[in-house]
Parts: structure tokens; sequence; C-alpha cells
């Protein structure tokens, strides 16, 4: 697929709904991050355990369906599996307002429909990410992972500001009408793309389990992958813990209204944009797997100066603290999605994407627990510091790998001068 001036692959019809799909479904995601935590803490009265368990129940459909997913969705057109999951997502979050509206809304409904919709959330994903090289082809992986990595950060910027003044309007349980909203509109444009994949090789029952099997073999066996995958499951660990504290310090310690609250969180939309536009340049320059750990360490220590923050000037200080923290997370993402995504064959995409998701994000649900416990034992700053330190850390297996072997599978050039950039891989960002 030709590149164009400008906009690029914009152009291009398909990735164009596409693009209009992942801004819908995203900015949906982006008001439920706020407002479902904000059902329990100021409608439900929810404490520190409970906001951490819920928490957990948003992110255990990674353990209860991560490894089969990959398998599964590899047996079928991803499109359609978009398509569905995301009109059932959509469906289960309705059940909130209309629970409310009926006075029957507890902790307990709550915790049921956040688990059905990361169930479902596992099975979107990895259809997603199986999904891009099919449509715009290896060669244009960057460019296409930057692009939905921007529209994804500009619905960073304004989920928040959308759903601060909604929750404060109309009440936590009502804005996730919006969600809702935003998420059938991008199952319906998904619906519109007019490419098909070609049909999968039908799968039969009893393969499945061999199936998961070839997958996780894949990814375990193969260094660079492997690497990525344990300082992901490091860092989400780490982020989840601090994420599980955070509004509960953003509303009970610094003070802030909802509004409030959805400014610093549109504040880190802002910095994953700037992560967005400049992921591209960085991979380029730095090399894909260098800039994954150099991200890391650059943009994960600065998440200290939120605990440190109290009402006043310093609560600023702690909201630029956030951005640099999501700007070097999606330059991380960007990389790692792109190189993930050229060293896997078309057919174990599915499998391998749902195998890194279940390692790398299979401790998440107990990074809400440990969030949640840390909370009641040290408090809301206490957990964002161990969260933060936790964060930093996560660079080190890919760093230690980039050290010892840079094996990507990838051809490497013979510079002409050890120190020149000719030297490094292109790809993966290591020494020859």
């Amino acid at each position: 697929m030709p590149k164009r001036p400008l906009l690029g692959l914009l152009n291009d019809r398909d990735f164009g709904r596409l693009f209009a799909a992942t801004a819908l479904g995203q900015l949906g995601d982006r008001i439920i991050f706020l407002t479902l935590p904000l059902v329990a803490i100021a409608t439900l009265h929810a404490d520190e355990f409970q906001v951490g368990l819920l928490a957990a129940t948003t992110t255990a459909g990674s353990l209860l369906v991560g490894l089969p997913a990959g398998a599964w969705v590899d047996r079928m057109r991803k499109r359609s599996v978009m398509i569905g999951t995301d009109l059932l997502r959509a469906s289960a979050l309705l059940t909130i307002p209309l629970a409310s509206w009926a006075d029957l809304l507890t902790i307990r409904l709550l915790y049921a429909v956040a688990l059905l919709h990361g169930v479902l959330t596992v099975f979107f994903d990895v259809a997603y990410v199986s999904y891009l090289p099919h449509l715009v082809g290896r060669g244009n992986l960057v460019e296409g992972n930057a692009k939905l990595s921007a529209i994804r950060s500009v619905t960073s910027i304004g989920g928040p500001a959308v759903a601060g003044p909604l929750v404060g309007l109309v009440g936590a349980p009502a804005t996730l009408l919006a969600s809702s909203a935003g998420m059938t509109a991008s199952g319906l444009f998904a619906a519109t793309i007019r490419g098909r994949e070609v049909e999968p090789e039908p799968g039969r029952g009893p393969r499945l389990s061999r199936e998961i099997k070839e997958g996780l073999r894949f990814v375990l066996h193969h260094p660079t992958l492997r690497a990525i995958m344990f300082s992901e499951a490091i860092f989400n660990l780490s982020l989840v813990v601090y994420q599980t504290m955070l509004l509960v310090f953003l509303e009970r310690t610094a003070g802030l209204q909802p509004f409030g609250t959805g400014l610093v969180l549109s504040g880190m939309g802002c910095g994953a944009l700037l992560g967005a536009l400049t992921a591209t340049t960085l991979s380029k320059w730095i090399g894909q797997g260098s800039v994954i750990w150099i991200a890391t360490l650059a943009t994960c220590p600065p998440a200290v100066l939120m605990p440190l923050a109290r009402p006043g000037w310093t609560l600023y200080a702690g909201a630029l603290g956030l951005a640099a923290l999501s700007m070097g997370g999606v330059v991380r993402v960007v990389a790692q999605s792109s190189l993930q995504q050229t060293l896997t064959p078309d057919r174990l995409l599915g499998r391998v994407a749902a195998t890194a998701r279940f390692v790398s994000s299979g401790g998440i649900p107990l990074g809400g627990l440990l969030g949640g416990a840390s909370g009641s034992s040290f408090g809301a700053t206490g957990t964002l510091w161990i969260g933060a330190a936790g964060m930093t850390l996560s660079a080190l297996p890919t760093f230690l790998w980039w050290r010892g072997r840079s094996s990507c599978g990838c051809s490497r050039r013979s510079g002409s001068g050890g120190g020149t950039r000719s030297a490094w891989c292109r790809v993966c960002g290591g020494r020859p």
C-alpha cells in the first residue's frame, strides 16, 4: 500500500474507517476509565479495598480467557470479532444506569459488569492487534500503529474532559450512557470497512490446546518477544497498583472535584498524544528495541511528583509527571506492538497477541488487589510511591536483553565504524 504525503495511511478508505472506529471506541473507553471507579467511590461510597477489587475484576478477563482467545480469534475473521464485542460491551454498560434509575445498583453488579466488559475487551484487543497487519501490510505497521496511538491519545484528552463535567451534571452512572454510545458507533464504523480478510482455515475443537501451546511456545522461545513481555508484565502490574489509588488520592487527598480530576487525566492524554506524534521518529532514530527501555527509564520516575503533590501549585507538577508517564508509555507501546507484529507469522498473529497479553497483563488483576490492600495499609500516597518504583524497574528485562543479546531475527547492516548508527540493528535497536 503506497504512502501518500501528509495524511499517509489516512488516505486509504478502510484504514480511515478503522481510525474513526478507534476514535469513537476509545472515547467510550476513556470515559469508562474515569467513570466506573467514580460510580464505586462517589455513588456507592466504596472503601479502598473495594475500589481495588473493582480494578481487579475489570482486568480479570486476561487471566480467564487470555490464552484461548488467541486461538479462537485465529479461527475467525478479526473484523467480525471487533464488531460483535463492541456491541456486546455497549449493551453490558447500559445495565449500570438502568440499575441506578431502578435503585438496584450494588457493588456486586458493578463487579459483574466490569468482569464481563473485561472478558469482551480481551477478544476485542486480540482481534484489533491481529487485524492491522492484514489491513495495512507489514511495511506500514509503525505508521499505522503511530496514527492509531495518536487518535487514542486525543481521546485520552477528550474522554476525561467530557466525563468530568458529565459526572458532575448527571452523575457517574448516567455518564456511562456516553461510553455505551461510543462503543456502538465504533462497531458500526468497523462494519463499513470493505476490505475482507482471507477466510481462516476452519479449526476443530481438539486442536485448540495444541494451537494455544504453539503460540505460547513461539513467544517464550523468542528472546525479543520474551523480554518485551516480561517488562510489560512488571510495568502493567505496577501501573495498576498506581492507578488503583490515583483517583482516591485525587479526590480524598488532593481534594479535586470530578471536573478537576478529569482535567488531570486529560493532561495525561496530552502526554500520550505527544508520545504518539514522536513515536515513529524516536523509533527510527534510537531503534525500536532500545527505545522501549529508554522511554521507560526517562518517563516513569516523574510519576513520583503526584504523591508529593498537595492542593496548590504542586498539583500542577504532579499532573506534568503523569503527562510524562503517558508520553513514554505510548512511545514504548508503539515500538513494542510494531516489533511484535513484524516478527510474528500471519497464522500466529492472534495467538501471539493473546499469549503476550496473557503473560504481560495476567498480573493486572493482582495489581488491583495489591493496590487496594496497599491503600488500606499505607494509604493512597504510599501506594503511588510503590507503583512509580515498580514502573521504573520494569525497564530491566528489556535493558538486559538489549545489553546481552539483541537477537530479533532481522537482518543487520554491517556498519563501517563500530560507533556509527549503521552498525545498529534497524528493527530491535541492538548492537551487531
